[in-house]
């Protein structure tokens, strides 16, 4: 065998040898290529899934939550109706209770010219008086009807504003898993959508809850509340019998354009007068006016 065959011999060992090693590179390498490609991959279909869960969650808390709504929205809606009805009721009632005090002032007139004009009549007198004290019972309890009324309407316009926070609570709700979802999704190039800003609704005023005050009597006497017994429900006015003030009047209290309360008088000294708080819409207070005629 010659030199240059062993050589050749040589260099091919050598060559075969380089060429085993780099493919044994190869491989090592590859397989560790691959493995992180399947990592990567089941990260990606990972996230996917969640985001696909996140987005399927936030759609149906927005149905859940639109169909809330439309039921507080029926729910109010009804609720404003009753309240409208009874407006009207309470509306009709104080038409009757002032038409039964006309009626009732004009039997008592009618009963004093029989009782003094004619003693032969006193059948007819006391009809009359019958009929008297069955006019008064009826008007006690159209005032007992009608304070109800005022109670139930305050119920309704309570649970209004009740609803009404209800409904805030839930679009605010609604706007902080929008902000979620975006989160979730930024990591993979989409646009989150925009939060929807929550404007609080205002309840009604107070004002809308104050019913119309009662009728008033033809005389005009002006006053100021000089002293308040809320435990007792009763108040003094400034104004006493040598300004022409009798027991059984009574005094609309106002505060401003406010309507807070009426005093019916029980006891009547010179220059002072004490009643009792009925309508009370708000507690009354020293230096609150008082007067016989109600005029805003």
């Amino acid at each position: 065998m010659s030199t240059l065959t062993k050589i050749l011999i040589v260099l091919l060992t050598v060559s075969s040898l380089f060429l085993c090693g780099i493919v044994v590179t190869y491989v090592a390498n590859a397989d560790d290529y691959k493995q992180k490609y399947d990592d990567q991959r089941d990260d990606i279909r990972a996230s996917k899934d969640k985001a696909k869960k996140l987005t399927k969650q936030i759609k149906e808390k927005s149905e859940e939550m639109d169909r809330s709504k439309k039921k507080l929205n029926s729910s109010v809606s009804s609720l404003k109706t009753e309240v409208r009805t009874l407006k009207g009721k309470i509306q009709d009632l104080e038409s009757e209770k002032a038409a039964l005090s006309e009626k009732v002032n004009s039997w008592a007139s009618i009963t004093k010219d029989f009782y003094e004009t004619n003693d032969k009549q006193g059948q007819l007198l006391k009809n009359t008086l019958g009929e008297l004290d069955v006019l008064q019972a009826k008007q006690i309890k159209q005032k007992k009807e009608l304070d109800e009324t005022t109670s139930i309407l305050r119920e309704r316009m309570a649970i209004i504003e009740t609803l009404e926070s209800e409904n805030d609570r839930l679009l605010e709700e609604r706007s902080e898993l929008q902000n979620r979802l975006g989160k979730g999704l930024l990591p993979f190039g989409k646009e989150p959508a925009r939060a929807t800003a929550v404007t609080p609704r205002r309840g009604p005023s107070r004002r809308t809850a104050t019913r119309e005050a009662p009728a008033t009597r033809d005389i005009a006497l002006h006053g100021l509340v000089t002293a308040v017994d809320l435990r007792n429900s009763m108040a003094s006015v400034s104004i006493g019998s040598a300004d022409g003030v009798k027991s059984g009047m009574k005094f609309h209290i106002t505060r401003r354009d406010d309507f807070i309360c009426d005093i019916l008088i029980i006891d009547v000294d010179s220059e002072e007068s004490v009643g009792i708080l009925e309508l009370i819409q708000q507690n009354p207070r020293i230096g609150d006016n008082a007067s016989t005629n109600l005029n805003f």
